[in-house]
This record gives C-alpha cells, sequence and structure tokens, in this order.
C-alpha cells in the first residue's frame, strides 16, 4: 500500500518540530532566578568584580521577561539575502552614510592614520549597527545579560558577557542605567558586547573614558582597532563583483578553496562588467554566491572574513562592504538578484535538511539553520545530479529534492 507523499512529508515534519522543541526550550524549573543570582555572586567574585559592585549593581537586577521570549523566537521566515540589502544599503542610508563620511573627515582620516582601515568600512559598520547612532536599543545591558545567563543555553557565555559588563560600570566608573543596548546585551553606537568592550575599546578623545555611547572619537577608534587586532588588511578591499566562465569547475565554488586572483583569471573568471582581474594581487581570494549562480557572485579576500569576526554572517559581511563601496562613490551590482525566487520556511529547510541526510549527504542535523554542512551536504548532491554545485537554497531545489 502507497501512502502519500504529502502525508509523509506532515508527518516527519511534526515528529521534527516534537524533538527540536524538547531539545531547545531550557528547563529551569528546578532553579529559581535568587538561585541562580547566588551562584553568579560567586562566579563574579572569582572573575574580578567586586562585592561593592555585586552589592550596589547586581543584587537589585530582576529578571526581564521581554528578554526571555526573544530566546526562543524562531522566525517561521528569514529575509532573502537581496531583501536584506534592500534595508541594510537602502538609498536612504547610502546617502546619509556619504554625509557623514564627509562630515567626520578629519576625525576619519585621523583614525585611519592610526589603524589603517577605510573610513568608508567604519561608517557602513556604525548604518548597520545603529543606524549611525539613532538606535543603540532600549535594554539595560546588565539586566539583559543576567536574564540571558539564567534562561539561555548559552548560559556561560552570557555569564561571561555579564561580569564583563559588570567590570565596565566598576573600572571606567559608569551608572548601571548608562549601559543600553540591545536585548543580547551589546552596546552603543556600533554595538560591542561588553567583553568586546573591554578588549579592544580605546579612549581615542582622551577625555574622561572609553565611551562607546557619546563619544564618536572613542567609537570609530574602538570599531577601527577591532577590524585592525583581527587581521584586517589595510588598504586592500574586501571582495569585487564578477562574472563565472560558462564551463565553471562547480567544486571550486567551495567557500573552503582559496586561490590567488591571478589563479582565478586562469579559470577564466572576469570582473562583473566583463573586464579582466587586473590591478589586484590577492593572494587569497574565494568565490561566494549568496543566490546561487543565477544572482550576483563575488570573489572575496581576507578582509570579507575579518567583517565576519565583528558579527558571523555572510551577509552581514556583504552588507558592510557593499555599503562602504556605495557610500565611496560605488557603483550598485551589475547583476540582477533573483528576486522571483521564494524564501523557504523554516519547516521547508528542515525538510530540506532531512531530505538530503536521507539519500546518503550528511548536513550535520536538521535544525532549519542553512550552514555551511547543509551547503556542504547541498553541493555534493547538486554535483551527483548534474546541476551547478552552488549550494543555493530555494524552492526549486527543494521541488527536486521531493
Amino acid at each position: 500500500m502507497f501512502i502519500k507523499r504529502k502525508y509523509i512529508k506532515y508527518w516527519i515534519v511534526g515528529v521534527l518540530f516534537w524533538f527540536s522543541a524538547a531539545a531547545e526550550t531550557p528547563d529551569h524549573s528546578d532553579v529559581s532566578f535568587n538561585q541562580w543570582k547566588a551562584d553568579f555572586y560567586n562566579y563574579a567574585l572569582e572573575n574580578n568584580v567586586s562585592k561593592k559592585t555585586l552589592n550596589d549593581v547586581f543584587a537589585g537586577i530582576k529578571l526581564d521577561p521581554s528578554v526571555i521570549k526573544f530566546i526562543s523566537k524562531q522566525p517561521e521566515f528569514s529575509k532573502s539575502v537581496w531583501e536584506y540589502l534592500d534595508t541594510a544599503a537602502s538609498n536612504k542610508r547610502i546617502r546619509k552614510g556619504r554625509r557623514l563620511l564627509a562630515r567626520h573627515h578629519e576625525l576619519l582620516a585621523r583614525i585611519e592614520k592610526t589603524y589603517g582601515i577605510q573610513p568608508e568600512y567604519i561608517v557602513a559598520i556604525w548604518g548597520l549597527e545603529s543606524s549611525y547612532g539613532k538606535n543603540f536599543g532600549r535594554y539595560q545591558v546588565v539586566r539583559s545579560l543576567a536574564s540571558l545567563a539564567y534562561a539561555s543555553e548559552r548560559r556561560d557565555f552570557f555569564q561571561s558577557e555579564l561580569a564583563a559588563a559588570l567590570r565596565i560600570i566598576q573600572n571606567d566608573h559608569y551608572d548601571v542605567k548608562e549601559l543600553k543596548g540591545s536585548w543580547a546585551g551589546a552596546m552603543g553606537h556600533t554595538q560591542f558586547m561588553p567583553s568586546t568592550y573591554e578588549k579592544f575599546a580605546v579612549n581615542f578623545d582622551n577625555v574622561d573614558r572609553k565611551d562607546l555611547w557619546n563619544s564618536l572619537d572613542d567609537v570609530f577608534a574602538s570599531t577601527s582597532n577591532y577590524l585592525k587586532e583581527a587581521g584586517w588588511k589595510e588598504n586592500q578591499p574586501w571582495g569585487i563583483e564578477v562574472k563565472l566562465p560558462d564551463e565553471f569547475n562547480w567544486e571550486l565554488a567551495s567557500p573552503t578553496v582559496w586561490l590567488s586572483v591571478a589563479e582565478w583569471a586562469k579559470d577564466g573568471v572576469l570582473r562583473a562588467d566583463g573586464r579582466p582581474l587586473n590591478g589586484l594581487d590577492e593572494k587569497d581570494a574565494r568565490i561566494f554566491m549568496p543566490a546561487g549562480h543565477k544572482g550576483p557572485v563575488f570573489l572575496t579576500f581576507k578582509n570579507f572574513q575579518v567583517i565576519k569576526q565583528y558579527n558571523n554572517s555572510d551577509a552581514y559581511a556583504l552588507a558592510v562592504g557593499y555599503l562602504g563601496d556605495r557610500i565611496r562613490g560605488g557603483k550598485e551590482l551589475i547583476a540582477e538578484w533573483p528576486r522571483k525566487d521564494a524564501t523557504l520556511s523554516f519547516t521547508e529547510k528542515k525538510d530540506l535538511q532531512f531530505l538530503l541526510t536521507v539519500l546518503g549527504y550528511d548536513t550535520g542535523g536538521v535544525d532549519g539553520k542553512i550552514g555551511p554542512n547543509t551547503r556542504q551536504a547541498l553541493r555534493a548532491w547538486q554535483k551527483d545530479m548534474g546541476i551547478p554545485a552552488d549550494g543555493y537554497v530555494n524552492e526549486s531545489i527543494l521541488d527536486l529534492l521531493r
């Protein structure tokens, strides 16, 4: 007897959701927030937070239910890369970025001389992280981090960040109410986590303290210092838009394949406008296809990876690079985005992962998150199917898998 495929699909998805919900929902029924605070008190003392700071700042902190809601919130649909860029690098944001680049030219030039980071990318990060200082976030950082350290699965990470936030209050003489940020604890104009503040923030204006809320000198210098310490290559681009040859070797599309620009040129890769890859001497470059072979294709360099250390997202790094280029006066992308492609839902992404796994292509788990393992598995399947192995997830690929 045959069972209709759609019923099998619904049964599979239901089982997967049940298991994922059981695995991902933290259980805190055995410990109260006050009990957790008592344990953290000892942890903080061992990590250079004074009793005075704990008693004055931490003792009265209460759980923030609004932050707890974000922990398990899983959007049914995520934005496509072009939808993300439409907002991240909108014409309005580009125009404002150009005005601010000109307004702060002298300061940014001094900071570039010190740290070697092109000003347009600092302005781009500023625009993406807080809309040029318009929105730092309305959350009290210490309260948010305490709530996350108590309730999230990443308890160790948030405990460490909470201790760092308390040390900032202690050592830089901030009031707890001054530390405003996102629900996840990121702070100031360019959204540093507390541990990042401790490692990379600088007092560039030499006034009082390192201030990422009120001093653009400190904001720009601190962000530049972060990128420099992360390995930024001075005066080098993050990447360029390119055009692939018709007979492209799709095994080279893997993000683990790094070749010199000269080697990519020998393989037939051109600039997006058809010109050769002249004037670039990068030794390490890789192909990046955020929307598959039918959308814009990029050759990215080491600075792209540095941006990802700031925020480990390909879309974010692309947005910073592209927005920075446009702020500097660069042109729009040449290739068109495949805007008719439908974005897969969370359920459909899990469906895709499950089907690849059943077919023998290891995705590293069925979690609805399309990461490197899933894309590697998809590229292997695409290669075996004789279609362009670009690792791009869309509705057509899911239909083929089904």
